[in-house]
């Protein structure tokens, strides 16, 4: 009993601190935003890894600003790491559904690593989210056409003649 006053009190206060950080407005850190905006230009520069850390340092400035997701899935395309692009257009999904950009970006990773009926999928659900004439529909059905990327051979080493066994 003596314990209910405090008990009330923090949990009024977990309340608020949490309906605060839902009612959080969209707009991104101005330092985030200009950290992303310095790696898209190292990313169009074809600074990749530059770009990620950019990427990255904008996402430790201000953790939910989400849009940063997208452009660390588009750093990871011009990589070749489809898969982790996947998994970053996954994240920006996961924080707005109906992210336009996220969506496509995702499809064309898809059908980079060969999944074309997921690909697909993304492209049906663009055209409703957007019509078949949108810039992002338009880019998958393109990423559709062109179809999975050809696959990297490993290099085989062989035997140095030179090297004798012990």
């Amino acid at each position: 009993m003596r314990y209910t006053p405090v008990a009330l009190a923090l949990s009024l206060a977990f309340a608020v601190s949490a309906s605060t950080g839902l009612a959080a407005g969209s707009a991104p850190n101005p330092q985030a935003l200009a950290l992303a905006t310095e790696g898209r230009a190292a990313l169009e520069a074809g600074d990749t890894q530059g770009a990620i850390d950019l990427f990255e340092a904008a996402l430790v400035v201000d953790p939910a600003y989400s849009a940063v997701y997208v452009d660390l899935g588009n750093a990871a395309r011009a990589d070749g790491l489809q898969g982790k692009a996947i998994h970053y257009y996954r994240e920006a999904l996961e924080r707005d559904p109906e992210n336009l950009a996220a969506i496509s970006g995702e499809g064309e990773a898809l059908a980079e690593k060969g999944s074309l009926e997921n690909a697909r999928q993304n492209l049906a659900q663009l055209q409703t989210l957007c019509g078949a004439d949108c810039m992002e529909t338009l880019d998958l059905a393109a990423a559709i056409d062109r179809g999975p990327l050809p696959r990297v051979v490993t290099a085989e080493v062989a035997p140095d003649a030179g090297v004798t066994a012990n």
